[in-house]
């Protein structure tokens, strides 16, 4: 766990502690926000997209991604966003930005590929159905305790299950950026691996943040049966849930 620092309240002074949350990269290393000591904590009194996140280099593998920025509540009612030290600069040594960050040395061989039965799809008439079908599509891949939500939560999670959580997007258009933010968010506070199917497919922004988030995706045809879109989730169906 990440050692906590002061945090001085700009309305009461009061000093509170803050332990700086730590996130999964990509690579799969550990990420804690490095919180900058010694920095001025700025009172919340408006929120924006932008302002709520922040950018952060893995020292592990070099990758360079944007984080939920961190806050942290006072007693007296203030809520205050924690600055972050900045992203110090490439060295010579490191990929050009753009570049595929360098993967962790590998272990000591391939995981193998899980072995399953052929996957019974469910027919797809309704958008209950749609939910049916993931839910079922997940056992398969190995999340044998997948329930659906009993209604669905404000963030769109559809589907819960021991290390995952699954949205379904049942409409006829494209899957937007903001869905798939959301749910990796979700997936995040849960400590679960976010999944998402689509009935229509991704819009483009929405594909490319998926592979950077390392976000599996799949679509849905009337047939049930998800096809994967994106790496991630052709990774998901080789390895299944133990592969995580």
């Amino acid at each position: 766990m990440a050692d906590s620092v002061p945090v001085r309240c700009p309305t009461c002074r009061r000093e509170n502690a803050f332990t700086p949350p730590t996130f999964p990269c990509a690579c799969g290393a550990p990420l804690t926000l490095p919180v900058l000591r010694g920095g001025v904590p700025v009172e919340i009194l408006h929120r924006t997209w932008q302002s709520s996140w922040v950018e952060v280099r893995c020292e592990v593998c070099g990758r360079q991604d944007q984080w939920p920025a961190p806050e942290t509540g006072c007693s007296c009612g203030t809520v205050v966003r924690i600055p972050v030290a900045p992203a110090p600069a490439p060295s010579p040594a490191d990929p050009p930005p753009g570049a595929p960050a360098a993967r962790p040395p590998a272990g000591p061989g391939p995981r193998p590929a899980v072995q399953r039965p052929v996957f019974r799809p469910v027919t797809i008439r309704t958008a209950r159905d749609c939910v049916t079908a993931a839910a079922q599509y997940l056992k398969w891949l190995g999340f044998t305790d997948v329930i659906r939500t009993q209604e669905r939560t404000a963030s769109g999670v559809d589907l819960r299950g021991g290390g995952v959580v699954a949205q379904i997007d049942p409409t006829t258009r494209s899957t937007r950026l903001r869905d798939i933010e959301c749910l990796w968010l979700n997936g995040l506070t849960d400590a679960a691996l976010p999944v998402f199917f689509s009935l229509a497919g991704y819009a483009r922004d929405a594909r490319a943040r998926a592979d950077e988030l390392h976000l599996p995706l799949f679509v849905m045809d009337l047939t049930g049966t998800p096809q994967p879109v994106n790496d991630p989730a052709d990774e998901l169906i080789k390895y299944g849930a133990t592969g995580r």
